[in-house]
């Protein structure tokens, strides 16, 4: 008899629009974005029945203690559903992490599903989303990882129109963007000259990041980054994901991606991460 086993994928997500409305009383910010799931990016967990809980990632500067968010919303399930979790989880992490395309609160997601497949589905719809909404703002998103609006804080969701099908590709400097701090600029920060933050209108949506202004005043290499990408008569449009420090740039022809991303290691970083593939529908 085979050891019981689960194995999951937790796609990223690109914000297509950000409006950051103002604080609320909680401390959070009052949010109004459009989601989208990038399905061909993921990563993926694989659950095997084990004598005690334990996590493992195949890449070293991820954290496997108690503050891993997969590990976190074990222990919220463990809490909600009165069931032990035991299992080893092994992480496989394709999404970078700090980038803004939603990879640990994916990853939570997909545990929060998993663990709730594995007892019988113990709690309902609405216990789940409530438990995701605890881990994070980003959370509830991905227990159904369709295009969606987010508004509250984010774990306020509507179905949203999917873009149409279309060539996407991801970059991500060595360096990562901390949420937190991205919000807490964002009230007093100042434009760059020469950077436009003002909304990119195409025929399916209006995409704009509200974020980008508090990022870009700390990490000038973004901002250099999104007008050579806005530059390039392949790109449609270029925009910053969520709280960065990813950028993702639409594409008109698919072919033009590896020449795209050979370009940016050429031109402005050799170690740049990058990835191309498809949204939409």
């Amino acid at each position: 008899m085979s050891e019981k086993s689960i194995t999951v994928n937790a796609p990223a997500k690109i914000n297509l629009s950000l409006r950051v409305i103002g604080k609320r009383s909680d401390g959070f910010h009052e949010v109004d974005t459009w989601m989208t799931p990038v399905a061909g990016l993921f990563d993926t967990l694989t659950f095997t029945a084990a004598d005690e809980y334990s996590l493992t990632c195949d890449v070293s500067d991820v954290p496997v203690d108690e503050s891993n968010l997969i590990t976190k919303a074990t222990r919220l399930f463990e809490k909600l559903s009165k069931r032990s979790c035991l299992a080893h989880i092994h992480l496989e992490k394709r999404i970078p992490h700090g980038a803004g395309l939603g990879g640990g609160s994916s990853d939570a997601a997909a545990t929060l599903l998993a663990w709730n497949e594995w007892h019988g589905e113990p709690l309902n719809a609405k216990a789940l989303h409530q438990a995701a909404a605890e881990l994070g703002s980003d959370v509830p998103f991905f227990l159904h990882s369709t295009p969606a609006r987010a508004t509250g804080r984010g774990e306020i969701l509507t179905a949203a129109d999917a873009p149409p099908r279309q060539c996407i590709v991801l970059f991500k400097p060595a360096f990562s963007v901390s949420t937190p701090d991205a919000y807490a600029r964002w009230k007093d920060a100042v434009a760059l000259p020469g950077v436009s933050y003002e909304a990119v209108e195409l025929p399916w949506g209006s995409l704009q990041n509200d974020l980008e202004k508090p990022v870009f005043g700390k990490f000038l290499f973004l901002a250099e980054l999104k007008n050579w990408l806005n530059s390039r008569p392949e790109v449609r449009a270029a925009l910053m994901s969520g709280s960065g420090s990813a950028m993702f740039a639409l594409l008109s022809d698919a072919s033009q991606a590896e020449g795209l991303i050979q370009t940016v290691r050429d031109r402005l970083d050799p170690v740049i991460w990058a990835w191309s593939g498809e949204i939409g529908s």
